[in-house]
């Protein structure tokens, strides 16, 4: 009996097809999940870390201007920052850190003193301002490429005028 090398030779070319074709599959599949999860987990860190950086400056901000103490939770920060460096890009961690580096910046304002004047306040309001678009828009690229970049962030520190304006009313002197 002669061997149908044509049936064989098809035979063996649809199975090895079918082998290349799964693990090929495969593949390209758990990349695809790979990148889902890390682009969904990156966008939770990003969260957190946005609304952990938001406490934590407006807590700083409100006892600045109410000449307080101010009494910052650390504890979600470090949390939020931890979570992000594992899964940050090179560009959005090194934005998170000069936010990290402003924020310092403001808490020595009150070390072993009651800060009182305003103008102390406005380079470290406009780097907290400028830190923040920095970072959400570093954030927004590293999620996805044509995320186009914001001209201003949504939330985040507020507005100057707005902090000249509660300093004003408070007495304190706001000065352009």
């Amino acid at each position: 009996m002669a061997v149908p090398w044509a049936l064989l030779i098809s035979t063996t070319g649809g199975v090895a097809a079918t082998i290349v074709g799964v693990v090929a599959g495969a593949v390209v599949g758990r990349r695809s999940e790979n990148r889902k999860w890390l682009r969904e987990t990156q966008t939770s860190a990003y969260e957190r870390f946005l609304q952990a950086f938001g406490a934590v400056e407006m807590e700083l901000r409100e006892a600045f201007l109410e000449r307080r103490r101010p009494a910052v939770a650390w504890g979600p920060f470090n949390a939020a920052i931890q979570s992000l460096s594992l899964v940050a890009n090179p560009e959005t961690a090194a934005a998170a850190l000069r936010l990290c580096d402003v924020i310092e910046d403001f808490t020595i304002l009150f070390h072993d003193r009651q800060p009182a004047d305003l103008e102390e306040l406005r380079p470290i309001h406009t780097a907290l301002h400028e830190g923040h678009l920095t970072f959400v828009n570093a954030a927004r690229r590293s999620l996805h490429p044509s995320q186009e970049r914001l001209a201003q962030a949504l939330g985040g520190p507020s507005p100057w005028r707005g902090v000249a304006f509660v300093g004003q009313s408070d007495g304190a002197d706001t000065t352009e």
